[in-house]
């Protein structure tokens, strides 16, 4: 179980908000809440995370690059973020985990079956980052035996599913794969003209 600090939240806020910066969001002149740097660091990594799922062609599921064993296939790169997304939301909600007990990791082996269970996943936490205010994001929630602030909860997503995104795009520049990361900037930037 991985424990949040207040200096572990202020670092992922400032990663998003950077990130949110490089992906071409206009914030000057605004007040940027805790809150809605959590609903768009979430909605930028789901909609990131979700085109890279996508992107992958189906044959290129069982891909890993290298020889190691403990290499994930990219398959397993994306069902590793729905088994996490199952627990860590599920948790926070105070709710059962519907994928307790299923290795994901190792039980899904297609396309669909990854990405439908991405998306499942994604649909439980959704109002988690709905629901947040700059009000009770330092509300304490339950976290396995913890409680931390709901904001280090959420961040805790963001910033795992993150940390994934960047694994998987390893997977498709190996396949000559442009990441949706990097379309998705470039677009921004020719839209500023």
């Amino acid at each position: 179980m991985k424990h949040f600090t207040f200096a572990g939240s202020a670092v992922a806020l400032l990663f998003v908000v950077g990130f949110a910066f490089a992906q071409g969001v206009q914030m000057q002149g605004q007040k940027i809440g805790l809150a809605t740097s959590l609903q768009r660091g979430y909605a930028t990594f789901k909609t990131n995370f979700t085109q890279a799922a996508e992107k992958m062609p189906e044959a290129d599921y069982t891909f890993k690059p290298g020889s190691t064993p403990e290499a994930r296939t990219y398959a397993a790169v994306i069902a590793h973020i729905a088994q996490s997304q199952f627990a860590q939301c599920s948790g926070m909600k105070g709710v059962p985990n519907p994928m307790q007990g299923k290795q994901l990791e190792q039980e899904l082996k297609t396309k669909a079956e990854v990405t439908k269970a991405l998306a499942d996943s994604f649909a439980l936490c959704d109002d988690l980052f709905d629901q947040v205010t700059d009000a009770n994001a330092t509300e304490m929630i339950k976290q396995g035996m913890n409680e931390v602030t709901r904001a280090a909860g959420l961040y805790g997503v963001i910033v795992h599913g993150n940390e994934m995104a960047g694994t998987a795009y390893v997977y498709l520049r190996s396949k000559n794969i442009v990441p949706p990361s990097t379309e998705n900037a470039s677009r921004g930037r020719r839209g500023r003209g």
